[in-house]
């Protein structure tokens, strides 16, 4: 069983994927697309990631407004959601995602990645920290 963390994004969607103990995220790829709104290449590789790698819950960052509010990208996000959930038949749970970015291009600093290669790695790596940050919660709650 492992499970896969998404940062969902106007042109991308960075995706992680915890090991089998559910323990750790790592990045692992990043899906792009031409348009907002042409998602259907998207949904067909996450049911091809899903079936890889035995996926039983999908974490989704959800993008609030620093002050909590819900703007426009949560919508977008919130319409996602449930359209993964029908396509893959798996639930997906939210995860709060503010500050994800900052907190992954600090890291991609610290490890000397070149500011021109982050984009490159941004969004997988956000996703990672959100999926790391579900994890967490998770195992805190059952000690």
């Amino acid at each position: 069983m492992r499970i896969m963390g998404l940062d969902y994004g106007t042109k991308t969607v960075g995706v992680a994927i915890s090991d089998e103990t559910c323990l750790i995220a790592q990045p692992l790829l990043t899906i792009e697309r031409k348009k907002a709104d042409k998602l259907r290449q998207t949904y067909a590789k996450l049911e091809e990631l899903i079936k890889e790698y035995e996926c039983t819950l999908i974490v989704l960052g959800l993008p609030k407004n620093m002050n909590n509010t819900e703007g426009e990208r949560v919508e977008a996000t919130k319409r996602f959601k449930a359209d993964v959930e029908r396509r893959t038949g798996i639930q997906v749970v939210f995860e709060d995602e503010r500050l994800t970015t900052v907190e992954a291009d600090r890291i991609l600093e610290a490890t000397d990645v070149t500011h021109s290669r982050r984009k490159e790695y941004i969004d997988k790596m956000a996703a990672a920290i959100i999926l790391q940050t579900y994890l967490d919660r998770k195992q805190n709650k059952a000690d």
